[in-house]
């Protein structure tokens, strides 16, 4: 799989649609082997789904729903696909067919009392893509099925097909988690939880939460007033959504808010806020004035929609944090959230295609990022004042080592306790994704 090209093009739109029927397996089988086949050259997989959605304006929610399950679980599996089609194929095939396999191989997986369908609808998919090919890949899923138990045994020795991880990423997290990495990895296969957010301006936890009950929507409550979803549901169809009084949010995100221990007039800043989601949580735990930054203008729009909707308002500038002269207008914060880019490696089940695009030595690059993050922003946090680091990574060069260093280069820095722990690494796990977390004090 080739590096991912932030600014690749979008790929050529087939028209699957007078081919197949759009709603067939085929169909979406074809349509998700597209998208998998634009993130094998490098593409970015949100990216090629919402350029699918703009030629497919017609697409109903279950012909949508189908092509965005398939590529992002077979994206999931790659280390395993990846290593079952290297031992069933002599020579390299075209990337759309590889593709299509990948999403039909995953699809026998998980459907396998479906196997007879999933093949016969993978061989019309391969005639709509490239005809010549349909009986290979008839032959190749078939041989997986005959060869299943044999190929399966082989695999146990492959890691990245085991773990469904880079061989890389699994060494990392079993050198940090020795009791927990197995788990965190099983976690990072699974589809991702749903986790609504209430906005207490305009209701209360206890008010949504029997609302959902009486809709028969079944959920857990969580210590930070997260309420998971036992089965997702459309945006749409969440009570109060198009209203303002509830947001999706991962419950690990929503810890956030509480540990910058927020009180009200406070001057606080999102560093690096889009799409918004933590900002909202700030202006509805309490009246602050809020500074919202975001280098890319695009997601500037997103976080200043999400406010719209929530009847929330704060000071957003489009602008790189680092570049402090820029934007900062000398008067203190007296709370920072810090929520720096990184690898992304504890949401990788929601964007699966990072798992397989990043490289371990990208992770240094993200480091030395945060690192200049952390350095530009402390000169405008006031004596007295907290900030919180946050990244959305498992890996220790990212946080703890980041913070460890950051303490070293400042002597004014000060670590606080979260919730009793020095800091805290939430790993993924059935109610949440990965994230770290770390609270800064600045020495009077």
């Amino acid at each position: 799989m080739k590096n991912q090209q932030p600014n690749r093009s979008p790929r050529p739109e087939r028209r699957l649609d007078a081919q197949l029927p759009p709603d067939s397996l085929a169909y979406s089988l074809a349509c998700a082997a597209t998208l998998v086949e634009s993130v094998l050259a490098g593409g970015n997989l949100n990216d090629a789904f919402e350029t699918a959605l703009a030629q497919h304006p017609g697409w109903s929610d279950a012909t949508r729903g189908a092509v965005r399950d398939l590529a992002w679980g077979s994206l999931r599996d790659y280390g395993r696909g990846d290593a079952v089609l290297r031992q069933l194929l002599h020579k390299p095939l075209p990337e759309a067919i590889h593709a299509l396999l990948l999403v039909a191989l995953h699809r026998l997986e998980s459907r396998p009392e479906q196997a007879h369908t999933v093949v016969n609808q993978a061989v019309d998919a391969a005639e709509a893509l490239l005809p010549p090919l349909k009986g290979v890949v008839n032959g190749v899923l078939r041989n997986r099925l005959r060869n299943q138990s044999v190929l399966d045994a082989e695999l146990r020795a492959d890691q990245a097909a085991y773990y469904r991880h880079p061989a890389w990423w699994v060494e990392r997290l079993r050198a940090s988690y020795p009791a927990a990495w197995e788990a965190a990895l099983a976690a990072g296969n699974e589809r991702p939880p749903m986790a609504l957010r209430v906005n207490r301006l305009r209701g209360s936890v206890d008010a949504y939460a029997a609302e959902l009950a009486a809709a028969g929507h079944a959920f857990r409550r969580l210590a930070n007033d997260a309420l998971v979803l036992e089965k997702p549901l459309a945006m749409a169809a969440l009570p109060g959504f198009a209203e303002g009084r509830v947001s999706v949010q991962d419950a690990g995100a929503q810890w956030a808010a509480r540990w910058l221990d927020l009180a009200p007039g406070q001057r606080v800043l999102d560093a690096c806020a889009a799409p918004g989601g933590k900002s909202a949580h700030i202006l509805e735990t309490a009246p602050v004035a809020l500074w919202s930054l975001e280098l890319d203008a695009v997601r500037s729009r997103r976080i200043m929609d999400n406010f719209a909707r929530l009847g929330l308002a704060a000071e957003v500038r489009t602008v790189d944090c680092r570049h402090v002269a820029r934007w900062w207008d000398g008067r203190p914060f007296e709370r920072i959230l810090a929520d720096v880019p990184c690898s992304a490696s504890g949401v990788a089940r929601r964007h699966p295609d990072i798992k397989w695009l990043r490289r371990a030595d990208d992770i240094a690059r993200f480091a030395a990022q945060q690192a200049e993050i952390l350095d530009a922003l402390w000169p405008t946090l006031a004596p007295g004042g907290k900030l919180l680091y946050v990244t959305c990574s498992v890996f220790d060069e990212e946080n703890t080592q980041q913070i460890e260093r950051f303490c070293a280069r400042h002597a004014d820095a000060q670590r606080l306790p979260l919730d009793g722990m020095p800091a805290r690494q939430l790993l993924p796990a059935t109610d949440h994704d990965g994230f770290y977390y770390a609270l800064l004090a600045k020495r009077s």
